[in-house]
């Protein structure tokens, strides 16, 4: 693959969720030296509005109207990185930053999207026990829920359901024990039991090849931390048990760049003052260096 200009662009946004401690991700990465070991341009940092405790009546979901505000502000400074030929690095933040990512390639046609995760993030906010829209943002980027936050600029959905591949998830019985609406059929669903029996490689390759359809002019990348085994990755807000080695991890996002097709990634949910030896920091930026680094130089 042909070297990449990456950019850091940072969203510390935790708009989507009731607590805070993740609008530190960026500071923390940065620290550990990700700009200078991917050789990334150092973008800027995008202000965000403040949070309001209580739900939006409306919608049923925290920050609901600052999501919807915010989200082209950031789709502004990502289609900014794309237009110069750059390869955004957005560092959130909460998962909601999604919309913003997804909303900037939607201004520009038709791409897919490689969403690594360890939930599905497809609750609807009826379901969803505290109004977080962290836990329902793969729903409103596909055009499910309210309109508010599934239409931003009138251009929903943001990605088409058929366009996306939700990889390594293993949230199943918290959705359903409090309802969550399921994946659509259509939407490529490769969970982490799947991934367990088929193996991390052939399993990414199965996902990446759905994205490089050529009715898609390429694809993003929504890397949520949480995705990583609760043993290495214990610095997140909702835990789980189980997930990625970090050596898998890297495997699947050394695929997706391979493929030549990749336009950007955002980096979710890491939560630093949960992370008291810095272990799980210092694991997250190795495993970044190591895959973007090597295309970098």
């Amino acid at each position: 693959m042909p070297s990449c200009s990456f950019a850091i662009l940072e969203a510390p946004s935790t708009l989507g969720l009731a607590t805070d401690g993740v609008e530190r991700l960026p500071e923390r990465l940065l620290e550990l030296g990700l700009a200078e070991r991917i050789n990334a341009r150092r973008a800027g940092r995008l202000a965000v509005p403040p949070k309001d405790p209580a739900p939006d009546p409306e919608t049923g979901t925290l920050n609901a109207e600052a999501i919807a505000s915010w989200s082209p502000k950031l789709a502004d400074a990502v289609e900014t990185l794309l237009h110069a030929g750059e390869f955004p690095v957005v560092l959130g933040g909460d998962c909601t930053i999604l919309l913003g990512s997804m909303l900037a390639l939607k201004r520009r046609g038709r791409y897919g999207l490689l969403f690594i995760d360890g939930n599905a993030d497809f609750f609807q906010p009826e379901a969803e026990p505290n109004g977080e829209g962290a836990s329902m943002d793969l729903a409103f980027a596909t055009g499910h829920g309210p309109t508010l936050l599934t239409n931003i600029e009138g251009r929903g959905p943001l990605v088409r359901s058929d366009d996306v591949v939700a990889l390594a998830y293993r949230d199943h019985k918290d959705q359903e024990e409090f309802g969550s609406q399921p994946l659509p059929k259509e939407l490529k669903a490769l969970d982490l039991p799947t991934l367990r029996k088929v193996g991390i490689e052939a399993a990414t390759r199965k996902a990446v090849d759905h994205l490089l359809r050529p009715e898609l002019e390429g694809f993003f990348i929504h890397l949520d931390a949480d995705c990583l085994d609760d043993s290495i990755m214990p610095a997140v807000d909702f835990r789980v048990p189980g997930g990625l080695a970090w050596d898998e991890l890297g495997t699947t996002l050394r695929i997706a760049m391979a493929s030549d097709k990749a336009v950007g990634i955002e980096v979710t949910i890491y939560n630093p003052r949960l992370d008291e030896d810095g272990c799980a920091g210092r694991g997250l930026a190795d495993v970044l260096a190591a895959t973007l680094g090597t295309i970098a130089s």
